[in-house]
């Protein structure tokens, strides 16, 4: 009996939650980020627009005798920080000469999983790619955490003095405050626990809220932290893959590795400039968010016939974008560890 597109459908719905759940648990950034809250949802618009506030609104002014003038210089604090949306859409397609050549219902849904699994697969790769790394050649318009292939990545590996990027339409150089600049380390070569707390203290002391939640390193620079802290090596429970995995920690935060981080980051001038490799980056999801549509966040369309064809399919369409809302709790440290 002909297995009817309600039935795939359906189908493909009961099991969408599920392969969802599992692309954030595979990726260090897409867990890390939902865990911490920093996954939003919005209904819609044509592009999305945060609200910054990056200038000091108006002056101190010091009372001697208290017949001093106050001073009334303001400024207009707020700035909108725009981004235009990332939409994109992979099919999930079943054929009629793979339903005949697999009677039974059974076995034609465990194709259609198996599709899904596949789909799902390589939207998880592309997005942790352009994340991270922001070299993509599919999700191009997905911003980027790397500042340095992008003038408009998030993340620079420069000292705050040579930061440039434009982020969201507000650029750094115009506005080269402590909260819209990202703190930067580079490790001269080799990893120690000082540069990470130099970089945590000053991620830390101009975020205006929420800690340095995750640490996401390239895979040896892990392995270096790890030898760093064998004498007196802690762990804590990330609570992330249910299953009571056990996670190394920075000051409370989770540090983990992607073999996504292993690329090259150029540091155009000033102290330790050149070509080397990225070691980590440190991450405060307060700042940081990925912004879904409400009707793209993996969704999935009914199965349809495709037209002049013996096939049907159905689309898994997603609509969203990585955004800041601040930078200087964000943290880049460069050239540290092989």
């Amino acid at each position: 009996m002909a297995i009817s597109n309600d039935l795939l459908s359906s189908t493909l719905y009961s099991i969408r939650d599920g392969e969802v759940d599992e692309l954030y648990k595979k990726v260090a950034f897409l867990d890390g980020v939902r865990k911490a809250g920093g996954v939003e949802v919005e209904k819609g618009g044509i592009k999305i627009q945060r609200p910054l506030s990056i200038q000091e609104h108006s002056t101190i002014t010091q009372l001697a005798t208290g017949y001093e003038p106050v001073s009334l210089a303001v400024n207009d604090v707020l700035r909108p920080a725009v981004y235009d949306w990332a939409d994109f859409v992979a099919p999930i397609v079943i054929t009629k000469k793979e339903e005949m050549e697999n009677s039974g219902e059974y076995a034609i849904v465990k194709i259609l999983e198996a599709r899904m699994k596949s789909v799902m697969g390589m939207l998880r790769r592309e997005t942790n790619k352009q994340i991270l790394r922001g070299n993509s050649t599919v999700l191009s318009s997905l911003n980027t955490l790397n500042g340095s292939v992008s003038a408009n990545g998030f993340l620079e590996p420069e000292f705050t003095a040579n930061q440039n990027n434009v982020v969201g339409g507000i650029s750094k150089t115009t506005f080269p405050v402590p909260g819209w600049l990202n703190q930067y380390v580079n490790g001269g070569g080799s990893l120690s626990m000082d540069e990470l707390y130099n970089l945590y203290i000053a991620a830390n002391s101009v975020a205006p809220m929420g800690d340095i939640s995750h640490l996401i390193m390239k895979p040896s620079v892990l392995a270096q932290y790890r030898q760093l802290l064998f004498a007196n090596e802690r762990f804590i429970d990330t609570k992330t893959l249910d299953g009571g995995r056990m996670g190394l920690a920075f000051n409370g935060a989770l540090a983990e590795q992607d073999p996504e981080m292993d690329f090259d980051v150029t540091q155009a001038s000033g102290t330790g400039a050149g070509t080397f490799k990225i070691g980590a980056y440190m991450l405060n999801y307060d700042g940081i968010k990925l912004v879904f549509h409400s009707e793209g966040d993996f969704s999935v369309s009914p199965f349809e016939h495709i037209s002049g064809t013996t096939a049907r399919s159905a689309n898994l369409y997603v609509k969203c974008q990585l955004i800041a809302d601040f930078l200087g709790g964000q943290g880049v440290l460069a050239n540290a560890g092989v």
